[in-house]
């Protein structure tokens, strides 16, 4: 499957992702060491969002093989 971009939108989504960078660069280098390696299929991968004055919330995924296909569709696209 091949998607095709406008270059303006790939241009708005690099910028975003430059201000993202530089705004958590803790969070970068942490996604950066994890995706390292190579994530396998059955990996977990756990979220928790907490917002102001509530409760956290936490979710998880056991990484599947179409995962990680989309994840280097991704990838490949970014190049």
């Amino acid at each position: 499957m091949e998607i095709i971009m406008n270059p303006a939108s790939i241009m708005k989504l690099m910028s975003a992702k430059n201000k993202f960078q530089k705004n958590h660069p803790k969070f970068v280098a942490f996604l950066n060491r994890c995706f390292a390696g190579g994530l396998k299929e059955g990996t977990i991968i756990e979220i928790t969002v907490t917002n102001p004055g509530e409760a956290p919330i936490t979710s998880n995924i056991k990484v599947q093989q179409s995962d990680l296909e989309l994840l280097e569709e991704l990838k490949e696209m970014g190049r």
